[in-house]
């Protein structure tokens, strides 16, 4: 496991960057992530996307399926992509502090 600093805290991330354990997301790392992905401002629609994945990553232990965050969203796939360059997966899912998705999201 490797560490990132930003704006005084230190994240424990893995090998792709996502956040070591959920517990430890906070806005600091959405700041961070958003940094990185080079998204200048979070829209209610981002946060939309964020609070779905987290919701359903509590409920269930995985994120869910691209399909899913869709219908649970509304938002069709490409806007997804418009709103996370990145993509549901690396993008958003990071930015959730979700781990990794091992299967498609």
């Amino acid at each position: 496991m490797a560490e990132v600093e930003f704006n005084g805290q230190t994240f424990v991330v893995d090998e792709d960057g996502f956040l070591d354990d959920f517990n430890n997301y906070n806005k600091e790392w959405v700041e961070y992530v958003k940094k990185e992905e080079g998204i200048e401002e979070l829209t209610d629609e981002h946060w939309k996307v964020i609070d779905i994945l987290q919701d359903y990553y509590k409920k269930n232990g995985i994120a869910p399926m691209v399909r899913v965050l869709s219908k649970l969203t509304g938002f069709k796939l490409k806007y997804i992509y418009e709103l996370f360059p990145s993509g549901p997966g690396k993008g958003a899912c990071k930015m959730a502090g979700l781990p990794k998705p091992t299967g498609c999201v």
